[in-house]
């Protein structure tokens, strides 16, 4: 029979063993104190996730076989993409993945393009397209590297650094 060990045991067995999981147990002693400026303190300590008033770098990754259409990304440092993105972006870093698809529009600091990147796009600092890389449409960038066996193609602009303008490239 089963009944020895786990699940098969006994309700009453079961209850009386001491559980070591601290997944939902809070840290701290859960106070019912009302909510003042005075002692509203703007941390928390769980195990394994410490939240405090500082903001982390937030990154958004949409993994593969994942489709987002339709939407505006904002507030987002890092966008990687895995899957497929039809959106509207501006941030500080755009990474595509080998299988990775953008399509749309995107103001970003730093772009790293392995997969295909189809729209308008802009890079203030470095724009890096890597040998399997494609992008296509109107692209504006402060610096460019391109590797061997990369595609760039449609309406291809330089940003001017002392004006902020765009410089058609030659």
């Amino acid at each position: 029979m089963l009944q020895k060990d786990g699940f098969f045991r006994k309700r009453d067995e079961r209850r009386d063993e001491k559980r070591d999981d601290t997944l939902f147990r809070p840290a701290q002693p859960v106070t019912t104190a009302p909510m003042t400026a005075a002692n509203v303190e703007v941390e928390a300590t769980v195990p394994g996730i410490s939240i405090t008033g500082e903001r982390k770098e937030a990154k958004l990754v949409v993994g593969p076989d994942i489709k987002l259409k339709g939407v505006e990304i904002s507030d987002c440092d890092t966008l990687i993409v895995e899957g497929r993105v039809e959106a509207t972006l501006d941030s500080r870093v755009l990474e595509i993945t080998p299988h990775g698809v953008f399509q749309g529009t995107i103001a970003v600091d730093n772009a790293e393009v392995h997969g295909r990147f189809e729209g308008e796009l802009t890079v203030r600092k470095q724009l890096v397209i890597y040998g399997a890389g494609k992008v296509s449409g109107k692209i504006r960038y402060a610096k460019i590297k391109v590797e061997e066996g990369a595609e760039l193609s449609g309406e291809i602009s330089m940003l001017d650094k002392n004006q902020g303008s765009v410089r058609k490239a030659a």
